[in-house]
């Protein structure tokens, strides 16, 4: 399947995920959204004290090269286990969301 990458990048409150919605109810099933923010490290080894501390907008935050790996997956037609971050806990959780690939 051919698809479509679309990157949204933005600051804060600059209006990614209104835009993303949009994409979204516009195109339905034929889009597919995987949100950098979802990669941020697992940091199960640092205490919370630590982890508190994180700066997220650092790039060293972020696993980005497995947001890559997904990207490529989804673009060869392959589902991805996404991770799931917990804000609450400064570390990602046990969870993931399957996103499946798609036109957009």
């Amino acid at each position: 399947m051919k698809c479509i990458v679309i990157g949204i990048a933005g600051g804060t409150g600059s209006g990614k995920s209104t835009f993303t919605n949009r994409i979204k109810d516009e195109f339905g099933d034929r889009v597919s959204v995987i949100y950098h923010d979802n990669y941020y490290k697992c940091q199960d080894e640092v205490p919370f004290d630590e982890r508190i501390k994180t700066n997220y907008d650092h790039p060293d935050a972020l696993e980005t090269d497995l947001l890559i790996k997904h990207i490529k997956e989804l673009k060869n037609g392959k589902s991805v286990l996404c991770p799931v971050y917990d804000y609450s806990q400064h570390n990602r959780s046990s969870k993931k969301i399957e996103i499946k690939p798609s036109r957009i």
